[in-house]
């Protein structure tokens, strides 16, 4: 009777994450599908190229801010619940955008779409729920992780491949080919609904509406002083106020949180040596996965009679970036089977190094296409690795009921590393512009900062999680 029942919870929880793969790959057309189409954007709603980056500010803000508060909902009300309203509220996002016709209109339905980024931690939790009760959460919420990042990169690389063909086939009718992704959500949607079992929440949970206002606040106030940094740089000193009131917004969050019963983050649980190096090292991740792909594109693009740069033309480019993809998978992948046999932190240290030392290769190698490649891939099995393993490294370090928000902390916490790290490359990018033969075209002083700054984080990343005790990630014994 015991075998038959841990067979049927085995089964159950494998078909459950096929049906997450699944969701995770539409999520990943959702990041992959819109890039190659800017261009025919920006021509269609009669808008400037530099206004895109409006676009991904307010997607970033809006995720920054209603992740936590799902997450949270999720260990309250149970997390599928709160997922298939996220993919409710994406799909309604998504349909929108294939018929906005004006700036503002795509520019709020594109930051609505944002509502997706919360489905990777409430699947985690509902991952690591279902196997707690047999003793085997954490380890199978690895391994489920790194089959998640497969499908989310596989997603991003078949909408960016998709993209410019369904667009040609279509006449070039953008709506038309906007239609495709918002069908896909909805199917999402109904596979939610239809096929994913709920979790069970902790009774006597509330919502701490006031902690949330705080942190919304301060998410806010850091987030837009970071986006205004890159887009009006340094100069602005109201750049500067806005970001000293957000570090003051923090502050307070956390008095306030340290005083409340049931907080909206539990701050106590943050200083555990099993967890803050998990969420230290996601911020420092997303130092390189968001923030250094817009250097790299431009390093690629730029003319070698500079002295440096590729001077690739965009399918070259997008190449590049392919290979990186690739390499994000695979790292996953190994993650998934590796942390079957190592331990969890080793590997995790691993990865971090990998990052670094990919990074670092570019300060001197950076002149062949062969070795920007070679340093990407090693950072790419760094990343690969790290994106799948610091959701499910803070959801077995929290407290049960508190999986969902911890889990979410971790994207929040890279969001703002990449946003962070986006505005200073930007300035620093920006800093040597004019300084070389082009007018337009960075200094490779300012592309070496940039490199150096990814390997620092990498190194960083390594060096916290050492901190992390040899026992952490690890299965309860069983009763």
């Amino acid at each position: 009777m015991t075998t038959t029942l841990r067979t049927s919870t085995l089964g159950i929880t494998a078909s459950l994450i096929g049906w997450f793969i699944v969701v995770e790959l539409v999520s990943g057309i959702l990041q992959g599908y819109y890039v190659p189409l800017f261009s025919d954007i920006v021509l269609t709603l009669g808008i400037h190229d530099s206004d895109v980056n409006w676009f991904e500010a307010a997607q970033l803000l809006l995720s920054a801010l209603v992740v936590p508060v799902l997450a949270k909902l999720g260990d309250m009300f149970g997390h599928k619940r709160i997922l298939l309203i996220a993919a409710i509220l994406t799909a309604g996002a998504t349909w929108w955008l294939a018929f906005a016709t004006s700036f503002w209109t795509f520019l709020i339905a594109w930051a609505l779409q944002g509502f997706y980024v919360v489905w990777l931690p409430l699947e985690i939790a509902l991952i690591f729920e279902r196997g707690r009760t047999q003793n085997h959460g954490v380890s199978l919420t690895r391994r489920a992780a790194g089959l998640l990042v497969v499908g989310l990169q596989a997603g991003a690389i078949i909408g960016a491949l998709a993209a410019g063909r369904i667009f040609a086939a279509t006449g070039e009718n953008l709506a038309l080919t906007l239609l495709v992704p918002a069908v896909a959500v909805t199917l999402v949607a109904v596979v939610i609904w239809r096929w994913v079992p709920e979790s069970e929440p902790v009774p006597g949970r509330r919502l701490d509406t006031g902690g949330f206002v705080l942190l919304a606040l301060a998410l806010l106030l850091v987030t837009s002083a970071l986006t205004f940094l890159r887009l009006n740089g340094p100069g602005a000193v109201w750049v500067w106020l806005l970001l000293a009131a957000g570090v003051a917004g923090f502050v307070v969050f956390v008095r306030y949180e340290l005083r409340q019963s049931d907080p909206a983050v539990d701050i106590r649980v943050l200083r555990r040596p099993e967890m803050w190096p998990v969420q230290a090292t996601a911020f420092l991740v997303g130092i390189s996965l968001l923030g250094a792909q817009g250097p790299l594109s431009t390093y690629a693009g730029t003319d070698p009679s500079l002295g440096y740069g590729l001077g690739l033309d965009a399918t070259d480019r997008s190449n590049i970036i392919g290979v990186y993809l690739v390499s994000l998978i695979v790292g996953a992948v190994i993650f998934a089977v590796t942390s079957r046999r190592a331990s969890p932190r080793v590997v995790l240290i691993a990865a971090a190094l990998l990052v670094g030392v990919g990074y670092a290769l570019f300060l001197p190698f950076h002149v062949e296409v062969w070795q920007v490649l070679l340093n990407l891939s090693i950072a790419g099995l760094g990343c690969g690795a790290l994106v799948g393993a610091m959701p499910a490294a803070a959801a077995a370090a929290a407290p049960r009921g508190q999986t969902g928000v911890a889990s979410a902390l971790t994207n929040t916490t890279k969001t703002i590393g990449g946003t962070f790290s986006s505005a200073v490359f930007g300035v620093v990018l920006a800093a040597g512009a004019g300084a070389v033969a082009s007018e337009t075209a960075a200094s490779l002083g300012g592309y070496l900062t940039v490199w150096a700054i990814c390997a620092a984080g990498g190194f960083l990343a390594a060096l916290l999680l050492v901190f992390v005790p040899k026992v952490a990630f690890a299965d309860a014994p069983p009763a």
